[in-house]
């Protein structure tokens, strides 16, 4: 996108011109962020043009932004790397969880640690299909399905922190207990009532979940996904209002045959608002003994094969009105901020399952032996495993530093525990494909297999196939990619994207020019002056090159972003994989900075200083290779040829690619 420099450079001058002419005061960029961005949340229209946009994309997106809250006006550390803006202080010093809360913890988590070890035995969950009844009972007992349900309604009132560790801990053993123990208490129905709920919904409701009974979380169906506009489900009032009838079906309901209760995202009446036809979409609590509530199929995956996730129906299935979370036509709203934290629990059971997998392939990697060396020796090998350590340690980093500012309630996370997830679960993928390629045929063969001729049972096959769902569920890494960039754009759509919404009338628009012309005009030119990541004094020398080197690129970044809607004006949105592109570079940034924070921290703790380094030192380079990708793609790249191909293969053309198949 550099090359892209001398237009952009005209526009901004023209901006000034603009400004001058009005005589505008040229606000400090900082300022003038800050007031757009904190201002009364804009309409749709006012920030995005849907004129040229099919009535169903408009309509998605219209519901998708009414229920999104701004971004805070300060953002957040990952948010303003994409406005150059490189807030190093607000992760470093590292987070420390404080002693007092670790105590807390301590207890569940050892007894969590040997339970698991004990009495789960995961290879035999896999084989059928049946996390059995008395290990359940025995983890709620516990309170593992209560880690972060307040004592008072019957849980174990623990941090996001230590609920992480529990994670960390699931993960490692067995994939389908995780899955289980995490929709129920991340997603189902304890989190939304912890964020939402009243105090009638938390006393009925709470004390049930936390010690006997099972939650899920249902909003996909069949044609609605991540686009919730297309939602067919519909719950209508009953004469007297004071319930509404449910009728209609849900899809991949995990949980679901297990549950005594659920979270239902459901259509309710329209309203009108600025003229136009608005869908609204609520959440209820229903409890699964309903009459009219049904689940006749169980769905079967590839990995979690112990997943009880099926399809739930819904035939005038009365709900009385006090069962509605946050209110009427809230519910989107709902399932966002409740995905937003709930997002957090699947790194962590990554972190738990990379570091199980680090030390399979360590282990064996020391003791294979092939063409005189251990195969650890060998370059091919060597890389996988460097790689497999240095992206974990990244990832635990990002996970519990994410976590902690949620305890801490450090502000608006929203792009951190998307980063976490999308970031996480794909270097998990890869972690345990490199695992497979280490372990060579006996990291393909099962366990069951190997113990059966007499070799070590160690299941690299399931890790595979039970953690690559998770790129997939609780929003995919695609849709983690459009939303991180929908909020990325949010400070500059605020500012200047009335210039370009052909729905709003000229003067509205010209005067949008110039008041976005005295912000550019100062904001542009400083994202080509070296970044300063403040005072580095505390953190070890030998990380501040990585530290400076983040200020400078979030500069880059923020420049590459306005030159590409410069380029594109409105029809950015189209670019996603233009826009993943500077997603990944921000992503990275994310990481290799909160692995520093994490490093200093572990080095202050009294671990050698040069393990520490070694594994940081090691994934920094490695992300700032990644990073050099991304922005070597802004500029060079298929995407309009890979685009046009697909078209052609959508009509029916190239069909040489079908024949000699059967």
């Amino acid at each position: 996108m550099e090359r892209e420099l001398p237009a952009c450079v005209v526009l901004v001058r023209k901006l000034e011109a603009c400004a001058t002419l009005m005589n505008s005061p040229l606000e400090a960029p900082e300022k003038q962020i800050a007031e757009e961005t904190s201002a009364k949340p804009q309409t749709t229209a006012s920030v995005i043009d849907t004129s040229k946009m099919s009535a169903g994309k408009a309509a998605a997106l219209d519901l998708a932004e009414s229920s999104r809250d701004p971004l805070d006006e300060r953002g957040s550390f990952a948010s303003n790397l994409f406005i150059g803006r490189y807030d190093f202080d607000r992760i470093f010093p590292f987070p420390e969880q404080s002693a007092e809360d670790r105590a807390a913890g301590e207890g569940f988590l050892a007894e969590l640690r040997v339970y698991l070890e004990a009495n789960v035995d995961a290879d035999e969950i896999d084989r059928t299909g049946e996390i059995p009844q008395r290990n359940i009972d025995d983890l709620f007992a516990m309170g593992a399905f209560a880690i972060k349900i307040p004592k008072q309604y019957g849980g174990l009132g623990l941090s996001q922190v230590n609920y992480g560790r529990a994670a960390m801990l699931l993960g490692s053993w067995d994939a389908n207990v995780t899955a289980l123990v995490s929709a129920h208490q991340s997603i189902g129905v304890p989190q939304p009532l912890l964020l939402f709920g009243t105090e009638e919904q938390k006393q009925k409701y709470l004390p049930r979940l936390a010690r006997h009974e099972i939650s899920a979380f249902a909003l996909t169906e069949s044609h609605a996904g991540s686009d919730p506009a297309t939602m067919s489900l519909r719950a209508d009032p009953t004469p007297d209002g004071s319930a509404f009838v449910l009728n209609g079906e849900k899809l991949w309901c995990t949980n679901g045959l297990k549950a005594g209760v659920l979270v239902v995202m459901a259509q309710t009446a329209p309203k009108i608002v600025n003229g136009k036809e608005r869908k609204q979409i609520t959440a209820f609590i229903v409890d699964v003994d309903t009459p009219g509530l049904a689940m006749p199929h169980r769905c079967h995956f590839m990995g979690l094969r112990a997943l009880y996730n099926g399809v739930v129906t819904f035939k005038d299935v009365r709900v009385p009105r006090e069962n509605i979370i946050a209110g009427e036509g809230k519910g989107l709203k709902v399932a966002l901020t409740t995905l937003n934290t709930g997002r957090l629990t699947i790194p962590a059971a990554c972190v738990g399952l990379c570091k199980r997998l680090l030390e399979i392939s360590r282990d064996w990697a020391s003791k294979r032996v092939q063409w005189g060396v251990p195969i650890g020796q060998h370059f091919a090998i060597a890389g996988k495993i460097a790689e497999m350590a240095g992206n974990t340690f990244a990832m635990e980093a990002i996970t519990f530093l994410t976590s902690a500012l949620v305890d801490r309630k450090a502000g608006d996370l929203r792009i951190e525990t998307a980063m976490c997830k999308m970031w996480s679960t794909e270097m998990t993928w890869k972690i345990a494909d490199d695992a497979m390629q280490v372990r060579g045929g006996r990291g393909y063969e099962t366990a069951e297999s190997l113990a059966a001729r007499g070799d070590e049972p160690i299941a690299v096959e399931r890790f595979l196939r039970d953690c690559r769902i998770n790129t997939i569920f609780e929003g995919s890494s695609e849709i983690m990619r459009l939303f991180i960039a929908r909020e990325a754009l949010d400070p500059h759509l605020k500012i200047g994207g009335a210039i370009f919404n052909t729905q709003l009338p000229m003067i509205t628009r010209i005067k949008s020019m110039f008041s976005s012309g005295s912000f550019y005009t100062r904001w542009y030119p400083k994202q080509w002056v070296g970044g300063n990541a403040g005072n580095l004094d505390h953190l070890h020398a030998d990380l501040r090159e990585h530290v400076n080197y983040g200020a400078s690129t979030s500069k880059r970044l923020a420049r590459g972003l306005f030159h590409a809607m410069m380029r594109f004006g409105p029809k950015l949105d189209r670019e996603q994989l233009l826009l993943s592109r500077f997603v990944g570079v921000a992503t990275e940034l994310f990481a290799m900075s909160a692995t520093c924070a994490f490093a200093q921290s572990k080095i202050n703790a009294g671990e050698p200083a040069a393990e520490v380094l070694s594994l940081a030192q090691y994934f920094c380079r490695s992300a700032r290779s990644r990073i050099d990708h991304h922005f070597a793609g802004t500029s060079r790249n298929a995407d309009q040829r890979g685009y046009d191909l697909t078209q052609e293969l959508l009509a029916g053309k190239h069909e040489s690619l079908r024949r000699g198949i059967v």
